[in-house]
């Protein structure tokens, strides 16, 4: 059966074991290059085989398997020889004469060697290192936590015993291996002053570990990513060494980081370029299913076209060989590249079939949302798919898995809500959070537009179900005691319900823990407030303070977050100018080390804000900057490659007109062009009667113009010109309305501006802009500051910009044609006087 010769000799491995190390069986068996030779050893000494002669056969078998790559591992073969069984027997029966580190390296080995935990032998391993606990050293203490974290222990009393050595010996440790394996898997534990501990500890010991032992470092990183907490030096310390280590790591490690800073929203501009540029010389190594399933997970998001559609060429001829896991990852990046080849999406599809018996609850999610996101048809898997997730939905104890499996469900097409799902919802809600909550309550109005039964009860099922998940987020608003916590819940909490029914007792409860600001958290709060469009005056004052007392404190690059707020919502408090000017001064010596896309951003936030730093313009606008730019938007998500185009644009214009003498050129004509033609915006009706009732004001509809296009690309929304007598100017050419093909009405080319612009002596040019509801604060009337922004830009280019607030536009007072028309004539004749 075992067959399996190395290639090569293997070294003569050498174990400590004590005098026993001298016998002459021990010989035999470290001389061993193969299972097979093993088994036989084994097989003919079984009476003599001792504690030392078990545990070495144990550790030669995995490390046997260890040097084999993945897919020539043999396992299953090793668990099925007769000969392992005789060692699992001997190792059992001889547990409590093994030292303590002979006890947890039996127990690491054979689970790596998939020997299941509810095995006698593991759970009596287990027993035996849990009554040894106490006098354990640090490194064996390290390797049990491993043994635990694969039993997904994770918050067991055994992994909290752990928890609590590690805090009392934490100063001991000096083995950033040991501390990092530790860290990893005690995260689900860690108390916030041992999480400050093992960060300070983690810091220290990175500093004089050798910089080529990169899983130091991806481990921190984990552990960052574990505990949702984003400590900006020690990561970008992580990020320098692991990107030295780049031209080292294969597919498989570059997967995992790059994983990791995914979930961590933490897009190193260097380190993903690096990665790109090691995957691609990878390509030719990635043959087989294993290597070639990494190597498209990683490369596939950060390739351009050319390197995707090859990809998705080898990925198609390899389809029939993938396992099921390996069928997931890759459907999983045909999701991130928005892929389009659907042959290749029906034979990944297939696959994925044969194998549905075999995911666990998220993997069936995953796979759901990511055949729906990619408009996969075929009623029959969906069908099957949903009754997968039924199953699971109703054996399932945890709120997590719960809400995900609702929100997946309510994606599929259903009739109605079935009673199981309102069970498990009802059972879990009092143990979830705010964004479980919230995803309930985007799930549920799915089944409502579907349930003909709906309309015709007032107390049905739907109604109750909404009034409980109103009532679970009222209360765990008000018994809310930790900010960093509720911060944690609300940092992707998002629709109507929240905003509708929790926004405004989120923002008394933020209030009330206002003291609990601090320079940790200052960036989630003022990121929340600006996400929420919610303008609250206290909270900013109390960001501003924070923020200016602790500016030394906040990495350089939490400073756009602090900022934003302020900009975005026009606020201006007494120390608005203060903080604006601690927060330049203390990230402007770190520009070169911005990742280009935030330094972009954060450009724009300060020119909304009317404040542009010399030293900061000249840099985004340099020739180096913006190819490093260039190269950096590839490798991004689309959604967040188009932001950062657009943003640049806007800095663009801005700066072309507010700092002249700085001489940037501009250099966004054809982008813009590009951008007004994939972007014909429609006429609203409300624009289609203003525009109506100006003709009227003005004495003709050719006295004014709309959606005109200015010089960079500003489009007014109605444009008319003044004569110094105050009469109406006509246009040469009046507006033509036209109805495109999809429905929408728009107007021609008229629009753009085609009449001179040379105005006679005294005649002024009006712009006239309906301002709606998104450009004012969730709860004022404040004007926010993009809108500013366009108003002093649009003074800039030779206008009088009036503005026509939707809440007085459609206020009570103004409900009448001639109440409207009297409106336009004050604000045309009486405001510009």
């Amino acid at each position: 059966m075992f067959r399996l010769r190395a290639l090569h000799c293997y070294p003569r491995r050498v174990f400590h074991y004590g005098a026993a190390c001298r016998d002459q069986l021990l010989g035999q068996l470290q001389a061993c290059t193969a299972e097979d030779q093993i088994f036989d050893v084994v097989g003919k000494n079984k009476a003599k085989l001792s504690v030392s002669h078990v545990s070495c056969a144990m550790g030669l078998l995995w490390q046997f398997q260890k040097e084999r790559p993945q897919m020539l591992r043999t396992t299953e073969l090793i668990r099925s020889h007769p000969e392992f069984l005789t060692l699992r027997v001997l190792a059992e029966n001889k547990i409590r004469l093994m030292e303590d580190v002979t006890v947890v390296d039996m127990l690491y080995n054979v689970l790596r060697l998939t020997v299941e935990p509810h095995d006698s032998l593991v759970q009596q391993l287990m027993t035996e290192g849990w009554n040894r606990l106490q006098r354990f050293p640090v490194t064996t203490l390290s390797k049990f936590s491993i043994c635990l974290s694969e039993q997904f222990l994770y918050y067991s009393p055994l992994m909290g015993q752990i928890t609590e050595i590690v805090s009392q010996k934490l100063d001991l440790i000096e083995d950033a291996r040991v501390l990092t394996t530790l860290m990893t898997s005690i995260s689900s534990l860690v108390s916030p002053r041992l999480r400050d501990a093992l960060i300070e500890k983690a810091d220290a010991l990175l500093d004089s570990m050798n910089p080529l032992h990169f899983n130091n470092p991806r481990r921190i990183v984990q552990f960052l990513r574990n505990i949702k907490y984003i400590h900006r030096p020690l990561l970008e310390k992580c990020n320098h060494i692991l990107l030295q280590n780049i031209p080292h790591l294969d597919a498989e490690n570059i997967s995992i980081i790059l994983g990791l800073y995914q979930s961590m929203q933490y897009n190193n501009c260097d380190f993903r370029l690096a990665a790109k540029q090691r995957l691609m010389e990878l390509m030719d190594t990635g043959t087989d299913p294993v290597s070639f399933t990494k190597l498209f997970a990683s490369l596939g998001p950060l390739a351009g076209q050319a390197t995707r559609e090859g990809l998705e060429s080898t990925a198609l001829s390899l389809a029939d060989d993938l396992n099921a896991q390996q069928a997931l990852a890759v459907v999983e990046t045909l999701e991130d590249i928005q892929c389009r080849n659907l042959q290749l999406i029906n034979k990944i599809v297939s696959v994925l079939q044969k194998n549905l018996d075999v995911y666990r609850p998220v993997e069936i999610a995953k796979i759901t949302q990511v055949l729906i996101f990619l408009h996969y048809q075929n009623p029959e898997l969906f069908s099957r798919l949903r009754s997968i997730l039924l199953r699971f939905l109703q054996g399932s104890v945890y709120p997590y898995e719960v809400t995900m499996l609702t929100r997946v469900l309510s994606m599929l097409p259903s009739p109605r809500m079935e009673d199981v799902v309102i069970s498990r919802v009802d059972a879990v809600l009092p143990q979830c959070s705010l964004n479980d909550l919230n995803s309930f309550t985007m799930a549920i109005p799915k089944w409502i537009r579907n349930d003909p039964t709906y309309r015709h009860s007032t107390s049905s099922k739907y109604v109750h179900l909404l009034q409980t998940l109103n009532r679970y987020g009222h209360e765990r608003l008000q018994k809310a005691d930790r900010l960093d916590l509720v911060l944690e819940e609300l940092k992707y909490i998002s629709g109507e319900w929240f905003e509708e029914i929790l926004l405004e007792e989120t923002i008394a409860m933020l209030q009330r823990l206002v003291d609990q600001v601090s320079w940790t958290n200052v960036p989630d709060l003022a990121l929340f407030l600006t996400r929420t469009n919610y303008l609250c005056t206290p909270l900013l004052d109390r960001i501003a303070t924070v923020a200016i007392d602790n500016i030394h404190k906040i990495h350089y690059s939490g400073t756009y977050a602090t900022l934003l707020p302020f900009a975005v919502f026009n606020y201006d408090p007494p120390k608005v100018e203060e903080l604006f000017d601690a927060c330049i001064r203390h990230f402007t010596p770190h520009i070169s080390s911005f990742d280009p896309h935030l330094l972009v951003l954060m450009a724009y936030a300060l020119a909304v804000a009317n404040v542009f730093p010399e030293e900061v313009i000249r840099e985004i606008f340099s020739v180096d900057f913006l190819a490093k730019l260039d190269a950096q938007l590839e490798t991004l998500p689309y959604a967040l490659n188009m932001r950062v185009r657009l943003r640049l644009m806007e800095l663009n214009r801005a700066v072309c007109l507010e700092c002249p003498e700085l001489q940037v050129p501009w250099f966004h004509e054809r982008y813009c062009k590009q951008l007004q033609k994939r972007n014909n915006s429609s006429v609203s009706p409300v624009q289609q009667q203003i525009h109506r009732m100006l003709g009227e004001v003005l004495g003709g509809i050719n006295c004014a113009r709309v959606a005109v296009v200015t010089p960079y690309f500003y489009t007014v929304d109605f444009e008319c010109v003044l004569d110094h007598h105050q009469q109406a100017v006509p246009y040469n050419e009046p507006s033509q309305l036209q109805i495109s093909e999809d429905g929408k009405v728009h107007w021609d080319s008229g629009s753009a501006r085609k009449e001179s612009t040379e105005l006679s002596p005294g005649a002024r040019r009006i712009a006239l802009d309906f301002v709606d509801s998104k450009s004012f604060c969730k709860n004022s009337q404040h004007m926010k500051g993009d809108i500013l922004m366009r108003k002093r830009h649009l003074e800039i280019l030779g206008y009088h910009v009036l503005q026509i607030p939707h809440f007085e536009w459609n206020s009570m007072e103004l409900s009448t044609q001639d109440a409207w028309k009297e409106y336009l004539r004050r604000k045309l004749f009486t405001e510009l006087a």
